[in-house]
């Protein structure tokens, strides 16, 4: 019903973003971010669906995960191909994503700290591992898409094709995966998984697919309240007033020894 919406609107001359209401209330804005979530998934299925024959994808699967707080993991999208399974992991940011391989947080805009997707993703792959046989673990890409309203300011590895972690923008999903299975193609002669596996690994997910409602409500309330328990600790209050500070007041005071390691906002900078 909703890819119907979307293409009405499309066929009636609107733009998708046009669907969008005019933010009115705080209730309002969390709908706004809602919908903008669903409209990025909407275009990774148009990407998705732009894959070469043989390709087949699931998406939205909530599969159980004992070392997960919540008992689940939620991956957005698997992509089954002869060469590989491509499991993706989607962000809907706005700004600047600052990330390397070394760190288990990244930063949008350099102020709002995110856990690397890549870390998360791989929370995803390990559960993914329980259901599938051994020999097709090795033959796993984790990838991560953001929106093109991102700008990317990571390690540069995540951008070359012959890297098993790819970042990419939600508009280039289907060109990446295009390109990877080209150089796979070269490193392997034969296919890795048959028609037959494919077919035999979409059964098994589909079928180990959570969607009882409750569950799925249960989980996505943990993760959210997990994500605000993980950002009140980030967040770095001066010394003295306990006021919040940024990131950039806060390596200035690191940087500095008349301060001795200690954190203080700008007015009691100023006092000492």
């Amino acid at each position: 019903m909703l890819l119907n919406f979307f293409r009405r609107k499309k066929n009636e001359g609107e733009k998708i973003e046009d669907a969008i209401p005019p933010a009115t209330s705080n209730r309002s804005k969390e709908e706004i971010a809602e919908r903008k979530g669903e409209l990025g998934e909407y275009k990774i299925d148009i990407q998705l669906d732009q894959l070469p024959k043989g390709c087949r994808y699931l998406s939205d699967l909530l599969i159980k995960n004992p070392m997960a707080k919540s008992g689940y993991s939620q991956i957005d999208h698997v992509v089954l191909t002869p060469y590989g399974i491509f499991v993706i992991e989607t962000k809907n940011y706005q700004g600047t994503i600052y990330g390397g391989k070394d760190r288990k947080t990244w930063l949008v805009n350099g102020k709002f700290k995110i856990m690397n997707p890549f870390v998360q993703n791989y929370g995803h792959i390990k559960a993914l591992t329980q259901l599938i046989q051994a020999k097709y673990h090795d033959s796993i890409i984790s990838m991560v898409s953001f929106t093109k309203r991102c700008t990317f300011k990571v390690d540069i590895d995540y951008r070359k094709i012959a890297s098993n972690e790819l970042i990419v923008y939600d508009i280039e999903l289907s060109d990446f995966i295009h390109r990877k299975l080209n150089v796979l193609k070269i490193q392997h002669k034969n296919p890795l998984l048959s028609q037959e596996d494919s077919s035999r690994i979409l059964h098994t997910l589909s079928t180990a697919n959570i969607t009882d409602v409750k569950v799925r409500e249960h989980h996505k309330a943990s993760f959210k309240s997990n994500t605000q328990v993980q950002a009140s600790k980030n967040i770095t209050t001066c010394t003295v007033c306990n006021k919040p500070v940024s990131e950039k007041v806060k390596n200035y005071c690191i940087s500095t020894n008349k301060f001795n390691g200690k954190i203080y906002c700008y007015e009691h900078q100023k006092t000492l």
